[in-house]
């Protein structure tokens, strides 16, 4: 199996019942989360060895986080026990027509507060395949995009592969300020996370419209492609929102200048979307360093993606057996 790095904010998460605004509820439920984080838990229950870059307050809290991922075999040895405080965000959330929303309050969190690389040691990447990042990262403070573009050219010296997912957040920062930051990233990628709409409004691409979804995702595709030569693989999620509840999903993967697309799912009675994609990228992530064909690989993580709405928490560890026999199975009757 093979080994991957992470750099991103581990998150204190505060959720409302279903039915309860943010301002009215008397009782949240917590779990620990984050882009960066959920994705080294998916693939560490892949068999995968994981690391985590990160920075948290050496409190309770922090103490929880560090716990937490290493429960699920996340490596924490590199991670600074430094700042006074922990990213937080509340999810107050929906049902039915009514959308989840989310309130951050992250300010001042110990890694946006990081003023300089604290991970400068050149054997960081000695024994890595993958390091993965994602935009939310970029956009938390100008010293964490600076750590990250710093971060991604020492891997690329190192001959490692880069993985980003562009996971633009409105309530982060600009598109301006995310479009100049992708500039100076996307050359440095080879595993590229991206839709429809971060090719309209972050990379510039021209609106078009298709026929089918398949023509539209390979036009995109295409585009991204001619920008940014370098990127070996560009994948993402086609999601078809029926309600807060019930949406149908599909995954595409960009691969040799031919498209792959999933079966289409039909996801019903939606227990938890959060950490959906990040479970997609883990799932595409694990197909690529375990080889698998381009087809094997959208299937595998969109399966992985959708078995990830039926648990709370955003993040789970499944093995590869059980998203296999999830992909093949044809019902939800009991396992015996």
């Amino acid at each position: 199996m093979g080994r991957v790095l992470t750099l991103g904010e581990i998150l204190l998460r505060y959720s409302t019942e279903r039915g309860e605004k943010i301002q009215d509820t008397r009782k949240f439920s917590s779990y620990y989360g984050g882009s960066e984080p959920n994705v080294a838990i998916g693939l560490s229950g892949l068999g995968h060895k994981t690391q985590l870059l990160s920075a948290v307050p050496n409190n309770q809290l922090g103490q929880g986080a560090m716990a937490n991922l290493r429960h699920y075999g996340v490596d924490t040895s590199l991670v600074k026990m430094t700042g006074e405080r922990m990213g937080v965000y509340y999810v107050e959330s929906g049902a039915g027509n009514r959308a989840t929303s989310v309130l951050y309050d992250r300010k001042y969190s110990s890694i946006s507060e990081l003023k300089e690389n604290p991970w400068q040691d050149e054997l960081l990447f000695q024994g890595v395949d993958i390091f993965h990042v994602s935009g939310i990262t970029t956009a938390l403070s100008k010293d964490l995009l600076e750590t990250t573009i710093e971060l991604m050219e020492l891997a690329k010296k190192n001959h490692v592969k880069v993985s980003f997912d562009s996971n633009y957040r409105a309530k982060l920062w600009c598109l301006e300020d995310a479009l100049q930051a992708y500039k100076r990233i996307l050359p440095l990628v080879d595993f590229l996370s991206a839709s429809k709409l971060d090719a309209i409004n972050i990379l510039g691409v021209e609106e078009k419209e298709f026929d089918t979804q398949e023509q539209e995702l390979a036009y995109y595709y295409q585009e991204i492609e001619a920008l940014y030569p370098n990127i070996e693989k560009i994948y993402s999620t086609v999601r078809d929102v029926v309600s807060t509840d019930e949406n149908y999903l599909m995954g595409s993967l960009w691969e040799n200048h031919k498209l792959f697309c999933s079966k289409r799912y039909h996801v019903t009675q939606i227990v938890e979307r959060i950490g959906g994609g990040d479970s997609f990228s883990a799932g595409m992530l694990h197909s690529f360093l375990t080889e698998k064909t381009a087809k094997e690989a959208s299937e595998f993580a969109t399966g992985m993606s959708v078995l990830k709405h039926t648990y709370l928490g955003d993040a789970v560890e499944f093995s590869q057996n059980e998203i296999e026999a999830f992909i093949a199975s044809k019902s939800s009757k009991i396992n015996r």
